[in-house]
């Protein structure tokens, strides 16, 4: 029978007393996450957008697809930066289904939407028991829930630097453990991290860790800012027009000029 074996030693006062040894079978495991991928798939765990629906004219917006359909081919860790608006999940979801995960989950979730334990107990999952108010039965967290596919993590440059160890671990050894627990859980996932703020700053003023950082740039998405691509404003004004309210009306061109002239500091989402 194939087995996964983790040895764990028992150091005492002087040496190593021994070490503990713990089985687990391969095939369990396996059609543990068989019903995971059910589960995903009726949670609705999928990416919706490719990025033949990314609404655009502009060759700097041309430039940034390509990069990112480049990338979406290989199974690196990316990063993804950008303003707010800008478009960064619809980016990760359209890398996820161009990639050779696409059949598998797509697992997103905001890093500065919850406070430190919760993250982490939402990521990693937790045993019945970890603290107070945990399910009875545990909880299975999203990186095992992404297994296969790709969990895309946003506002990466909020999460603590108590959790940017724990993920950098996870990155490194494709493994978790969840809260409260003592077993080793392998995971195959592809990372896709997001964030607006400027982390290169941030490892200057040891707010983020610098092996973190390389860690999910091997892969890099600059979006631009909708004030970058002007020229793709009209085309993204029809487009709500006719998709969203039914309108067959055109804006006027002193009303065009106005919204060609404005700042958008909310980008596309404004």
């Amino acid at each position: 029978i194939p087995l996964m074996i983790n040895c764990v030693p028992i150091e005492s006062e002087y040496d190593n007393a021994g070490c503990v040894l713990t089985f687990q079978n391969t095939a369990q495991i396996q059609a543990e996450e068989s019903q995971i991928r059910k589960k995903m798939h009726r949670s609705g765990f999928t990416a919706k957008y490719h990025f033949s629906q990314i609404i655009h004219k502009s060759q700097i917006m041309d430039s940034v697809i390509s990069d990112a359909i480049n990338f979406s081919y290989s199974d690196s860790n990316i990063l993804i930066y950008g303003e707010t608006g800008t478009g960064k999940e619809l980016f990760a979801q359209s890398i996820h289904n161009s990639s050779t995960r696409r059949n598998n989950p797509f697992v997103a979730i905001n890093c500065s939407a919850l406070p430190e334990n919760l993250l982490e107990s939402e990521l990693f999952g937790y045993v019945e028991g970890a603290f107070t108010g945990a399910r009875k039965k545990g909880k299975i967290g999203l990186f095992q829930q992404a297994a296969g596919g790709t969990i895309f993590l946003d506002e990466i440059g909020d999460i603590s630097p108590k959790m940017q160890t724990k993920l950098l671990r996870v990155i490194q050894e494709r493994q978790i453990m969840r809260v409260g627990g003592n077993r080793i859980i392998p995971v195959d996932v592809r990372i896709i991290a997001a964030t607006n703020r400027n982390l290169k700053k941030m490892i200057k003023e040891n707010e983020f860790r610098k092996d973190l950082y390389y860690r999910l740039h091997e892969g890099y998405v600059h979006l631009p800012s909708l004030a970058a691509r002007r020229e793709d404003i009209p085309m993204l004004i029809e487009y709500w027009q006719k998709e969203l309210f039914a309108s067959d009306k055109k804006i006027s061109k002193d009303g065009m000029r106005l919204l060609m002239k404005h700042d958008w500091p909310g980008n596309v989402r404004e």
